[in-house]
């Protein structure tokens, strides 16, 4: 528990400390995008690595957190902390509601489900033009304000990107090791044996699902309020897809892999601009060689490798 604890504390440290170590607005917006990207990773590792509930739907409830918090804002001038919480409130009920029907599904039957939802969220936001601005967006959304603080830079929005995802990483360190945690790695491990130990498997995975979705939503409503500007496209399968690839590279049932799979698939195409036309080709081999050399991902992959690698060694030695 106490080396835990040192190492979200190390942890903490290096990711306050990097505008002090990197200069260039560009660049801070990328870790500004990072930090999103945790967060987003986070939830759904929560529901995926460690309940075993696939969702391909997730940039809905992203998308559905951007425009509640924005339009709240930007039409009706409420407070954007009060609109934030109203989104997060909104999301989490919904999802507990979508919950209850379409958890009782499993595999691909629950993976096309969850697909559904999110298509239906991405068509509402393009299709209710009077209200969220249709293709074209949602702009006039304010930045964050507090403490007579406004995050109007890309340094400050740093910090209030990762003060909350670091809160988020802490909280869900703290659930996966507790007595939830265990009973979620044990339906994520055979949802029949959960029950007869007692698991209430369907609320637990219901709950799962609505964090998830709340977290979700939090994200949402952070980029809103940092981009000040929304579309739809931002909030498509495509990103569904992402968001499940950076989930599993970065490790299933890991709370820090979820950190090092949204780096990774954040900065990978920043590096790739410079292939032109080869960017994509490049992108997809790196995928597949890491699937097939490292099937637990980054953060169970390269100790794997190094053990791998040092029996060889000492196998060469005898």
């Amino acid at each position: 528990m106490k080396r835990d604890l040192l190492l979200f504390i190390g942890f903490s440290a290096l990711i306050l400390a990097v505008p002090y170590l990197f200069s260039g607005g560009y660049l801070m917006n990328v870790f500004v995008f990072i930090g999103i990207n945790t967060m987003l990773a986070i939830a759904l590792n929560l529901l995926l690595g460690y309940a075993g509930q696939i969702s391909l739907g997730h940039a809905g409830f992203f998308g559905l957190g951007a425009y509640v918090s924005g339009v709240l804002t930007s039409t009706y001038s409420l407070n954007p902390w009060i609109a934030m919480t109203s989104a997060a409130l909104a999301v989490g009920c919904l999802a507990w509601l979508i919950g209850f029907p379409v958890l009782k599904l499993k595999g691909h039957y629950l993976a096309m489900a969850t697909l559904g939802l999110g298509i239906i969220m991405y068509i509402s936001f393009n299709e209710t033009v009077d209200l969220t601005g249709g293709p074209s967006g949602l702009s006039g959304i304010p930045n964050l304000e507090l403490g007579g603080i406004t995050f109007d830079t890309d340094v400050k929005n740093y910090y209030l990107i990762w003060g909350c995802a670091l809160a988020v990483m802490l909280f869900s360190l703290n659930l996966a090791q507790s007595r939830v945690g265990r009973a979620l790695r044990a339906v994520h491990d055979s949802e029949i044996a959960a029950q007869v130990l007692g698991v209430d498997a369907r609320n637990l995975k219901v709950q799962i699902f609505a964090l998830s979705a709340v977290i979700s939503s939090l994200a949402g409503s952070l980029y809103a309020h940092t981009m000040t500007f929304i579309s739809p496209a931002s909030f498509g399968f495509n990103f569904s897809i992402e968001l499940l690839t950076m989930v599993v590279i970065g490790g299933l049932g890991s709370i820090y892999g979820s950190f090092l799979g949204a780096a990774l698939l954040t900065l990978l195409p920043e590096f790739l601009r410079g292939a032109n036309d080869y960017d994509i080709i490049i992108y997809g081999g790196l995928l597949i060689v890491m699937v097939m050399y490292m099937p637990g991902g980054i953060v169970r992959g390269f100790p794997t490798l190094f053990k791998k690698s040092a029996k060889r060694r000492e196998a060469g030695n005898a």
